[in-house]
C-alpha cells in the first residue's frame, strides 16, 4: 500500500483556483491525483488548470456558484461523466464579511452560511453515491481556528465554520461503513487575497497574527500541500472525523 501516491484518485476541489484550495490541488496533483477545479472566475480557473496540468495530471476546469445547490450537485456529475468517478472531495469554497453582529442583515448572513456551510453538505451529499460505488472516498472541508475561537468582527464566518466541524463529524460516522473517511482542516492566519482585505481593514492584526504564532510568521497556501495528501491517501484509513489545525500553533499559545 502507497500511503501517499494518489495516482488513478479524482479530486474535486471547490474555491481550487486561489488561495487554499490551489495550494491543496498542487498536493493532490504532485502526488499524482486529477482534479477537478470548481471556481466562479473563469479565466482563474483556466489558469489553474493549465498549472496543474504542468505537472503532468489531466485536470477539469468547472464553472459553478456553490451558493446555489443545484450547482452543487451539477458540479459533482460533471466531474463524474469527465473522469469516470470521484474519489476525493475538498469543500474549500468561502467568503467572509467582516463586521459587527448587530449590524449583519438576514441576507448577509445567509449568504455566509449558504456559502461556506451549506455548499460543503450538498457537495458531500452529491458525492457521497460515487464514492460508496467506488468503495470508499476522502471529503476535506475547510474550517478555521475561527471554528473553535470567537471574534467579535466575524460572527457569521465563526459561526459556518463550527458547523464544519460538527457536519464533518457526522459525516464521519455516518459514511464510516461505506470506508469514507471525512476530516476538517482549521486553517489559522493564512496569506491569501481573502485575508489581505483583512490586514487592510483589522487595525493592528498583522501585529498581533505575528505576535501569537509561535512559528512567528503567516502561513501560505504551501503548508496545506503534505496534510492534503496524506488525508486524501491510504495512509489515511483510520483518520476520520478529526479537526486538524493547521496554524502555526496560533491556537494553542497561552
Amino acid at each position: 500500500m502507497k500511503a501517499f501516491d494518489l495516482s488513478g484518485r479524482v479530486a474535486i476541489v471547490t474555491g481550487g483556483n486561489g488561495g487554499i484550495g490551489l495550494g491543496m490541488a498542487r498536493g493532490i496533483a504532485r502526488a499524482g491525483g486529477q482534479v477537478a477545479v470548481v471556481g466562479r472566475n473563469t479565466a482563474k480557473t483556466t489558469a489553474a488548470v493549465a498549472e496543474l496540468e504542468a505537472l503532468g495530471v489531466k485536470c477539469l476546469a468547472i464553472e459553478a456558484d456553490v451558493i446555489k445547490d443545484e450547482e452543487c450537485r451539477s458540479l459533482v456529475e460533471q466531474a463524474a461523466a469527465h473522469f469516470g468517478r470521484v474519489d476525493i472531495l475538498v469543500n474549500n469554497a468561502g467568503t467572509a464579511l467582516r463586521k459587527p453582529p448587530h449590524e449583519y442583515t438576514m441576507q448577509e448572513w445567509r449568504r455566509i452560511i449558504d456559502t461556506n456551510l451549506s455548499s460543503a453538505f450538498a457537495c458531500s451529499q452529491a458525492a457521497y453515491p460515487h464514492m460508496k460505488a467506488a468503495g470508499g472516498g476522502k471529503i476535506i472541508s475547510i474550517g478555521s481556528i475561527m471554528s473553535v475561537m470567537g471574534a467579535s468582527f466575524a460572527v457569521a464566518y465563526a459561526a459556518s465554520k463550527g458547523g464544519i466541524v460538527q457536519m464533518t463529524r457526522a459525516l464521519a460516522t455516518a459514511w464510516a461503513v461505506d470506508n469514507i473517511q471525512v476530516n476538517a482542516l482549521l486553517p489559522g492566519w493564512i496569506d491569501t487575497d481573502l485575508t489581505k482585505g483583512a490586514r487592510r481593514e483589522v487595525a493592528g492584526l498583522n501585529e498581533r497574527v505575528l505576535g501569537r504564532t509561535p512559528v512567528g510568521r503567516w502561513g501560505t497556501p504551501a503548508d496545506f500541500e503534505a496534510i492534503t495528501v496524506l488525508l486524501c491517501g491510504n495512509g489515511s484509513q483510520y483518520i476520520t472525523g478529526a479537526a486538524i489545525p493547521v496554524d502555526g500553533g496560533y491556537t494553542i499559545q497561552a
